[in-house]
């Protein structure tokens, strides 16, 4: 079958028209920076051994602690967590990316996934909380819901220039605000138990986490 330009033209509209729609990938426009075992910190309550609160297998990364479990260091007045530090990687300017597939099972609540620490004022930039399945910033707006029991993709650009956090889920875009002022900046993912409200059992996975600047 002979293909006219008529074809073509109406297949390049398609095409478009489906780009237009998608919008662009979160990533456009900006530049992988390498990722390897020097760069993953972990932490975890300091009295327990890590493969009690950490496994990784297969490309996924299991974090889990309990609300009852202690701090990541004696004498720190935190919350348990277990948590994946970024090394290597802390910034103060520019316009930076985190990226990773998170899957939150059912139960785990009161518990920030994500979390960019550091500020002008305050520990923290950023933190996003898993309550009753919707993910929230802080324990304020919702972010998005209906969180539990599936994979999901999770972007977060910080442009610290401009003070501007922006938030995606699965590619769409679902959340902006502004930053909380420039400071010494890295992101982390895992669990880490909130400040009240919290289940006994707190869970993550992640895998193909990435980080990317422009």
């Amino acid at each position: 079958m002979e293909i006219s330009h008529k074809h073509i033209s109406l297949l390049c509209l398609a095409l478009v028209s489906i780009w237009v729609l998608c919008g662009a990938d979160p990533t456009d426009g900006f530049t992988l920076v390498p990722l390897t075992d020097r760069n993953i910190g972990l932490q975890k309550p300091y009295n327990m051994p890590l493969d009690d609160r950490y496994s990784y297998n297969d490309g996924v990364r299991s974090l889990w602690v309990y609300t009852n479990d202690k701090p990541f260091y004696k004498g720190s007045g935190t919350r348990p967590r277990t948590e994946v530090r970024i090394k290597g990687y802390d910034y103060s300017s520019g316009v930076w990316q985190f990226e990773g597939y998170a899957y939150v099972p059912k139960g785990t609540s009161g518990v920030t996934i994500m979390q960019i620490h550091g500020a002008r004022k305050g520990a923290t930039t950023l933190q996003l909380r898993i309550y009753n399945g919707d993910m929230k910033y802080y324990k304020f707006e919702v972010v998005d819901t209906d969180m539990y029991d599936k994979w999901f993709r999770l972007n977060v650009i910080h442009n610290v220039d401009e003070g501007m956090l922006t938030v995606f889920i699965d590619g769409v875009k679902k959340f902006v605000k502004n930053d909380q002022g420039p400071g010494d900046l890295y992101f982390k993912c895992g669990v880490y138990a909130a400040p009240a409200n919290s289940s006994n059992y707190m869970e993550s996975k992640w895998k193909n986490i990435k980080i990317y600047k422009k």
